[in-house]
């Protein structure tokens, strides 16, 4: 039996790379190495145990010893698709809760998780996501992927996906979320969409 306290780590890598040209972003390299590397360099101590949402031939993942858990039935459809997967493969492995981050954002916080915990136990919800203030506003820019999951909601999810649902924040704000800022002079989740983009990653 899991302690409620431990929490899986998913990482979402299940898109089509579309501005990158196809392929898997996650591989592309920065400092010598994969963008996954560094992504379970900064997850794993985070988590209880670590899951990787692909889609396609999982062999192309072996080396990192991660297991791959794709979207049902190749649907690919979204992130929530992903969140799905992570809930499921989750769940047959005893854990209560999941935190989700996104294959292509090499520079997440490294409390991360606790960060996401700390929110959704004192606000009582279900769900937790990041967010970053907006330079020179009020405002904030959300970062629905990297949130934290309770596993017992899998089942409304599949129904509200089955339905139509691909917004992340539709499904998840009606339950219930915590939002949780995270401040930095670099953005913390920057991420690698475009040739130009892996250019600057490198740079970090």
């Amino acid at each position: 039996m899991r302690s409620d306290r431990a929490i899986a780590g998913v990482i979402l890598a299940g898109g089509r790379a579309t501005r990158m040209g196809g392929g898997d972003k996650c591989l592309l390299e920065i400092g010598g190495k994969p963008l996954l590397e560094e992504i379970i360099a900064r997850l794993s101590p985070q988590v209880a145990a670590l899951a990787l949402n692909a889609n396609g031939d999982p062999a192309r993942f072996a080396r990192f010893g991660l297991p791959v858990v794709p979207d049902a039935d190749d649907a690919r459809d979204g992130p929530l698709a992903g969140v799905l997967a992570g809930m499921d493969w989750a769940a047959s492995e005893g854990f209560a809760q999941i935190v989700t981050v996104a294959g292509d954002t090499p520079f997440f916080p490294t409390h991360l998780v606790q960060a996401l915990r700390f929110a959704a136990v004192s606000e009582g919800t279900p769900l937790a996501r990041a967010e970053t203030p907006r330079p020179g506003s009020d405002r904030f820019d959300r970062h629905p992927t990297f949130g934290l999951w309770q596993v017992g909601l899998r089942d409304d999810l599949r129904a509200a996906l089955a339905a139509g649902t691909r917004k992340v924040v539709a499904w998840t704000d009606p339950h219930g979320c915590a939002r949780v800022s995270f401040d930095g002079e670099d953005d913390p989740f920057f991420n690698v969409n475009t040739p130009d983009d892996l250019e600057k990653a490198r740079a970090r």
